[in-house]
């Protein structure tokens, strides 16, 4: 078999081999390290994982292209299987009402947050949506994310604007180098002109707008805010139940700022992830290990609210619960882009190892889009999507924080991204 990429003398690579599930305790950390490693790739796949040179059965010809790793680590390439992709507008006027001390909810029951960028978004054409989505998904892809999911909620009870959102998802999914996976969330926060009346709402999007996602096969998921003075326990089952109906798999919001039950309910109907988890309960915790329910954990948010509150990581992981990781980028909460700052938080603050943080990065936030049997890790028949960080190390990447430690990014057998060298 001759090999389009050889990537060869590898200071430190990390495969993640194992299991093609979310890994729990101590399976996150190990990590499939090999020192002196090489990797070899033909068209879109890995047909080689290994130490030293190349077995004799894979060769190279004259326009394989090689690529040196000494003083490199490689990983595969990084998920961010949370983000609020699809959207018009920014929010950066709510900084000084933050600094003021005004919360998330207070900022929403005043007329602002969400429904500032249901208005945008609602205003903003299908091609200024993808330029402005496009642009944030090339500086994802420049700091080694493969992977995304991107939900819908900007329209809320203005469908039209929610498939637009997952139409211009789905249309970048087609175009970019980064693979997209689309969440349906209409039930991201209650419209004005439902406040009083949030019942009809509930209905419109159980009856109508679930249905037609489904039958135009717009979204994968399905995604619930579950918080006080948003949609109780009660009408969020309600409503994952209704997505589950229609082939839609089950995410939930869970727990951000209230202890709500968010992390039961999501053992209880079965979903794929509960994210935030800020305030769950170690009842819900357990429940959820039981459950073999993805924690995605989304550190830049609590340090961008200014909460000084953070999901329990170490106490989850302990418990047996699978940890993701991603960016929750969004206009709001959470404006970045960059996933490897996350990583360094999630260590820094939440007292991850590095060890577990690219196991969340990487298999765990494959199997939170399940696709783990494709992604998440470097082994043969898997797609070749990898980076090259100009790192000595793992710990390295981490303990370095702020920085962009991405070199090179492979996605699909490809050269998607390459660092220029910046001439003073």
């Amino acid at each position: 078999m001759k090999a389009d990429i050889v990537i060869k003398n590898i200071d430190n690579l990390i495969t993640l081999k194992g299991p093609n599930r979310a890994r729990v305790n101590e399976e996150m950390r190990e990590i499939g390290l090999i020192n002196d490693g090489i990797v070899a790739l033909k068209d879109d796949k890995i047909i080689y994982v290994g130490k030293g040179e190349l077995p004799a059965s894979i060769k190279t010809h004259k326009d394989t292209i090689l690529i040196d790793g000494k003083g490199k680590t490689v990983t595969p390439g990084l998920v961010d299987s949370h983000t609020h992709l699809v959207h018009g507008g920014s929010r950066e006027h709510e900084l000084s009402m933050k600094l003021k001390g005004a919360k998330y909810l207070d900022i929403l029951e005043a007329g602002g947050g969400i429904h500032s960028t249901v208005n945008a978004t609602k205003e903003a054409s299908f091609d200024q949506l993808y330029d402005k989505a496009k642009k944030s998904l090339d500086i994802m892809l420049g700091f080694g994310v493969t992977t995304v999911e991107a939900k819908s909620g900007y329209g809320l009870e203005d469908f039209d604007t929610e498939i637009k959102q997952m139409e211009v998802a789905n249309k970048l999914n087609e175009d970019h180098y980064v693979d997209i996976v689309s969440t349906f969330m209409g039930a991201h926060a209650i419209p004005t002109k439902y406040k009083d009346n949030p019942r009809t709402f509930i209905d419109i999007i159980i009856d109508e707008m679930i249905p037609k996602v489904s039958e135009r096969k717009l979204a994968k998921f399905c995604d619930v805010f579950c918080e006080k003075g948003v949609f109780s326990v009660e009408d969020s089952k309600e409503i994952l139940e209704a997505g589950i109906r229609y082939g839609l798999l089950p995410k939930v919001h869970a727990d951000e700022i209230e202890p709500m039950g968010g992390a039961e309910l999501a053992a209880e109907v079965g979903c794929i992830t509960a994210d935030h988890l800020v305030a769950a309960s170690e009842i819900g915790i357990k429940m959820m290990a039981e459950k073999g329910v993805i924690a995605n954990l989304l550190p830049g948010t609590s340090f961008n609210l200014q909460t000084g509150k953070f999901a329990r990581a170490k106490r989850m992981i302990e418990a047996g619960v699978p940890v993701a990781l991603s960016t929750d980028y969004n206009p709001g909460s959470c404006p970045t882009e960059n996933m490897q700052l996350v990583m360094s938080l999630a260590s820094i603050v939440m007292k991850m190892t590095p060890e577990e943080v690219i196991t969340a990065a990487t298999i765990n936030g494959a199997a939170s889009l399940k696709l783990e049997e494709q992604i998440g890790s470097l082994e043969v028949g898997k797609k070749a999507d990898l980076v090259i960080f100009d790192a000595p190390n793992l710990d390295y990447i981490i303990y370095h924080f702020g920085i962009n430690h991405t070199d090179k990014v492979i996605r699909n057998g490809k050269l998607a991204f390459e660092k220029t060298t910046n001439i003073l």
